[in-house]
């Protein structure tokens, strides 16, 4: 009913309906539910891992750890600092040597509803996506190996790591770190933004321009791609459907998902990116180039789209995604295990620029 009325009296005098309230503002929300769903405020269960609070709280020790990188300078909150939207707001991170990385690192906040991490996919859950970064030569630079031996030197993780998976033989295992890290991470959730509350019936947690926004944002199609619990992370989709960005924005070296599948048809093709707590996470893109969250919102208009939205469009979409921050998660830095003289020790070249 709303998209036949939209056609008869226009796309801006629609605008004006919507903002003025001549239309029910039950229908936008029954319209929103359709494509969204509100962030739970529960922790979210995950595949073959049971989430126990042992798990947890060695998992967020693991998290804050350098000791797990060659370097003895990088933990996981390195390039997703939970103090930053879960991100290193850079354009790529820097990892062992001082190398920079060839993407711009996604955020972990609320990672655990995306169908696939990394922006390719190619870990199927988090505890997977935990053993990549570590084993990276341009990130944490170390081993399986090399994590069990740290891991085992010191009695205060053997103890906890005896409790989180107790009846294992040898439970501090690079496995068991992968499912402890996991297991944090599925903590690391952000509800109560303004569109959960609007999500879950308040329909005065959002202004009339908010709504405006989420109106266009549903109207013009970005909602096909970023739907869902996360607004996005739910599927996998070419950058530049109508037309490809230039050089700076989408590298032509990269080509996405193609690294992992070899298949023709997915090159450039990239996990849609999740859109809660946009607003916290500049650069954006998988390349890092665009700082400024108005113009992200202009070139997927034009690339995904082929939309030519107008100012006030552009700046109210843009407004809204601003009302997907949602609460952060209450971190506190842990008090890490004491090392031994058989902790191994930091790799002495690591200052060494690359």
């Amino acid at each position: 009913m709303r998209a036949i009325i939209k056609t008869l009296i226009g796309a801006s005098v629609f605008s004006m309906a919507v903002q003025g309230g001549a239309f029910a503002q039950s229908e936008l929300l029954e319209e929103a539910r359709s494509y969204f769903k509100p962030i739970p405020h529960a922790v979210p269960s995950v595949k073959d891992n049971t989430i126990t609070r042992e798990k947890i709280d060695l998992g967020r020790q693991l998290f804050f750890d350098p000791r797990l990188s060659l370097s003895g300078l990088l933990s996981c909150n390195s390039c997703h600092n939970l103090g930053m939207g879960g991100d290193d707001n850079l354009e790529t991170s820097i990892g062992h040597g001082w190398q920079k990385g060839p993407r711009n690192a996604p955020t972990v906040l609320n990672a655990v509803f995306n169908l696939a991490q990394f922006w390719d996919g190619r870990a199927e859950d988090l505890k997977e996506q935990a053993k990549g970064p570590v084993q990276a030569g341009v990130e944490m630079a170390s081993t399986p190996e090399r994590v069990e031996a740290v891991l085992n030197s010191m009695p205060g993780y053997t103890e906890q790591f005896s409790r989180a998976f107790p009846g294992e033989e040898l439970p501090a295992n690079f496995d068991n770190m992968a499912k402890a890290i996991e297991a944090y991470e599925a903590t690391l959730i952000t509800p109560a933004s303004k569109f959960d509350l609007f999500l879950e019936g308040n329909e005065n947690a959002l202004n009339a321009q908010e709504k405006q926004g989420l109106q266009v944002f549903m109207d013009t199609g970005c909602a096909a791609c970023h739907g869902g619990v996360n607004i996005g992370g739910e599927g996998y989709y070419p950058f530049g459907v109508v037309e490809k960005p230039g050089a700076d924005i989408l590298p032509v070296n990269d080509k996405g998902r193609f690294a992992v599948t070899q298949t023709a048809e997915e090159e450039y093709v990239f996990r849609a990116s999740p859109l809660r707590n946009i607003d916290l996470t500049a650069p954006y893109f998988h390349s890092g180039k665009v700082w400024d969250l108005k113009q992200a919102v202009s070139i997927m208009a034009s690339s995904q789209l082929g939309a030519e939205l107008s100012e006030e469009e552009i700046d109210a979409i843009t407004v809204f995604l601003k009302t997907l921050t949602g609460e952060q998660p209450s971190v506190e830095y842990p008090i890490l295990p004491v090392r031994t003289n058989t902790t191994p020790l930091p790799d002495p070249s690591v200052m060494t620029a690359h």
